[in-house]
């Protein structure tokens, strides 16, 4: 178990200036950022992240969808972080989440659900790995 994860906030959620209220639900969740960067994925480099889904149906919408607007990555730490921010972020879909999640108070539909989260500390590191370099790390 890990104490770090990874976290994004997508191009949906930014568009609508909803970044502010997710970066500080995060935070009064108990996470401290470690590393945090605003970008914007091409569509290569879209697919190479999320690579793990190329042969399903929606990959393409979805490396559209991720390569539309800018995005915020961050690294975050806490104690069992992944497993924490999982549940501070609720299902994939909002409308199966939790009341108070991310996803619930933040997400339009399963395809435009306003944050990403790592789902195990080796994916974490993969994820954080794409997008920073160690030396942007505290």
């Amino acid at each position: 178990m890990s104490n770090r994860t990874f976290t994004m906030i997508k191009p949906d959620a930014f568009a609508k200036g909803h970044s502010g209220a997710i970066i500080d639900h995060i935070l009064k969740g108990g996470f401290r950022i470690v590393a945090l960067k605003l970008t914007r994925l091409s569509r290569e480099k879209a697919g190479e992240f999320y690579d793990i889904h190329r042969a399903r149906p929606f990959f393409g919408e979805l490396v559209d969808f991720m390569s539309s607007g800018p995005i915020i990555a961050a690294i975050l730490e806490k104690e069992n972080a992944v497993a924490d921010f999982r549940k501070l972020i609720g299902a994939t879909d909002p409308a199966k989440a939790d009341p108070g999640t991310i996803r619930k108070l933040f997400a339009a539909s399963l395809g435009e659900n306003a944050i990403h989260g790592s789902d195990s500390d080796e994916n974490a590191r993969i994820e954080s790995d794409f997008f920073f370099n160690s030396f942007e790390r505290y």
